[in-house]
């Protein structure tokens, strides 16, 4: 499980540094790809494999077009020697990233945020009042 907040800068080529508490969890081999929202979630191997599994059952007609917009981006990446892992240009873009970053945790994946992104979610989508009446909404 995947929780916490780590703010991090990229270095000059794009590359984000892992806190080492989460390096263990993330594993050897894991998926990076677009979000539905603007960030990049970061999945080890058996997490991606659980989400990819969910899509087997969807009607192929119909809804095609959602696998289609992760697993296009969908890219494996490892981390290297000094823990730390290059975040392509194409996710820095889609996702606004230029320097200061956040990696959130989110249960069983990651995700990474431009930090200015993330405090604005903070600010704006995350507000205790709408969280709890969305949690006892959904039984909480």
């Amino acid at each position: 499980m995947f929780i916490g907040e780590y703010r991090h800068t990229l270095d000059a080529k794009g590359r984000l540094s892992f806190p080492v508490k989460l390096r263990d969890k993330l594993g050897a081999e894991f998926v990076m790809c677009r979000s539905y929202e603007r960030c990049v979630m970061i999945y080890p191997k058996d997490a991606w494999e659980d989400f990819a599994a969910k899509f087997e059952s969807l009607h192929v007609v119909e809804d095609r077009q959602i696998p289609r917009y992760f697993f296009s981006s969908g890219e494996w990446a490892s981390l290297d020697s000094q823990g730390r892992v290059v975040i392509p240009q194409r996710f820095r873009n889609f996702a606004g990233i230029d320097k200061n970053v956040v990696l959130i945790g989110n249960n069983k994946h990651l995700e990474l945020w431009d930090e200015a992104a993330w405090d604005a979610e903070l600010e704006n989508g995350m507000q205790s009042e709408d969280i709890m009446s969305r949690m006892i909404k959904l039984g909480f």
